[in-house]
């Protein structure tokens, strides 16, 4: 499938750095500036082919001699939760959900600084403060949300999605949530409260940023059922994306363009 732009956009690759997830490796990123009227359709164009937003910038890996990080969605109409995802949702009843325009509060970050210091005080978030904390959230050139989820009893504030709302699906962009509620598996109920979003609004997919196999911070995302990776151009059920992904090629910046233009 070919998606139409006005303009092409230009593309940029990264100097190699430190890989966070797999040890002795460096990563590159390849990726382009969303701006102007058509931001939000490059946008929705890159997602279907892996790329991820931050901010005003849309990008995936491009690692030489590596092609571990996978993008992955998950298909709403054959998703049906487990077990396990049944006894999260049952926990997490009392949670009332609510979808606001992007704007930051001290009442998320206060939420994120907590979610950050337990989870990953060694992150390459570890530093960002409030300042960094809204522009996260605020400087989105495409259409986003805040979904906000609070006890229904104490109206605590416990878990934060910054939601993208492509055309095709819900891109998880960033979510963070209390730490002391570890058995609660808010994390997991974030995703399966999106999947309902997203059939509620006939969206097809829910997307979920990258994975990688036998990465113990991403192993949650390969228990929902229906999901499937993206690999050599394409979307495939992730247990065959699995098997193809040592064949996967990086992309390089004319394979990008010849898709969208």
């Amino acid at each position: 499938m070919r998606y139409t732009l006005l303009i092409a956009p230009q593309f940029y690759v990264t100097t190699p750095q430190i890989c966070p997830y797999l040890d002795g490796r460096r990563e590159r990123k390849l990726f382009t500036a969303l701006q102007g009227a058509h931001a939000g359709t490059l946008n929705d164009a890159l997602s279907k082919q892996g790329f991820r937003r931050s901010q005003n910038v849309i990008y995936r890996p491009s690692c030489a001699g590596c092609s571990a990080c996978m993008s992955v969605r998950i298909r709403v109409a054959d998703f049906a939760p487990t077990r396990s995802q049944c006894r999260t949702l049952r926990r997490n009843r009392h949670l009332d959900r609510c979808a606001r325009s992007p704007r930051a509060t001290e009442e998320q970050y206060t939420l994120f600084r907590s979610y950050l210091d337990c989870r990953h005080a060694d992150g390459g978030m570890a530093d960002m403060d409030i300042f960094e904390f809204t522009a996260m959230i605020e400087e989105t050139p495409v259409q986003s949300r805040v979904v906000e989820y609070r006890d229904t009893e104490t109206r605590n504030l416990v878990a934060v999605c910054l939601t993208d709302v492509l055309d095709d699906g819900l891109s998880l962009v960033y979510s963070f949530f209390c730490p002391d509620l570890s058995r609660q598996s808010l994390g997991t109920y974030v995703i399966l409260d999106h999947l309902d979003m997203a059939r509620e609004v006939n969206l097809p997919y829910v997307y979920l940023g990258y994975w990688i196999p036998g990465c113990s911070k991403m192993n949650y995302k390969a228990n929902f059922p229906a999901l499937e990776g993206y690999v050599n151009g394409g979307w495939v059920p992730l247990e065959k994306a699995n098997a193809c992904s040592s064949q996967n090629h990086p992309l390089s910046v004319n394979s990008v363009t010849q898709q969208i233009v």
